[in-house]
């Protein structure tokens, strides 16, 4: 499982010309899936999301979780071609996304813990719809987390 958690000033999706979600200070996290994900990659994503320490604190130091800031929220939109592979020629395969009657329910369940770990209910895009996916990137601040290279990032 793939992420690119964003700290944002806003971010929203809207689906056919029409607001979807959206949410203010928080995280905006894409998502990919693959067959190998399990409920432990799940686990270890969400909570390492939750507790990532990535919000400034008084003395504007990166120190607090979302958890920590008040009035955040969070925003998690799937995002199949998070897990292309690019080595080969200028077309990526995305060989590597599961498909959605297997992606479907790990990403419900994704959201789900991620929603109790964070103490409020998340808010989400719709998987497999086109979206068209707004943000206000603050800082700017990205990181990338991949739950099967945990030693590499």
């Amino acid at each position: 499982m793939r992420t690119v958690i964003q700290r944002v000033k806003s971010a929203s999706v809207d689906i056919e010309g029409k607001r979807y979600s959206e949410i203010g200070h928080g995280l905006l996290v894409l998502v990919g899936i693959e067959d190998r994900d399990t409920d432990e990659d799940i686990d270890y994503l969400c909570h390492k999301i939750a507790q990532m320490r990535i919000f400034d604190d008084a003395d504007g130091v990166m120190n607090l979780p979302v958890t920590a800031v008040d009035g955040s929220g969070v925003l998690v939109v799937s995002q199949f071609t998070l897990m292309a592979r690019t080595r080969k020629g200028n077309r990526p395969s995305y060989i590597d996304a599961s498909r959605p009657e297997r992606a479907v329910p790990m990403y419900e369940k994704f959201c789900a813990k991620l929603s109790e770990l964070v103490g409020h209910t998340v808010k989400t895009g719709v998987f497999g719809a086109d979206m068209q996916v707004s943000l206000v990137n603050d800082g700017p601040v990205t990181i990338i987390m991949d739950s099967q290279r945990r030693d590499e990032f």
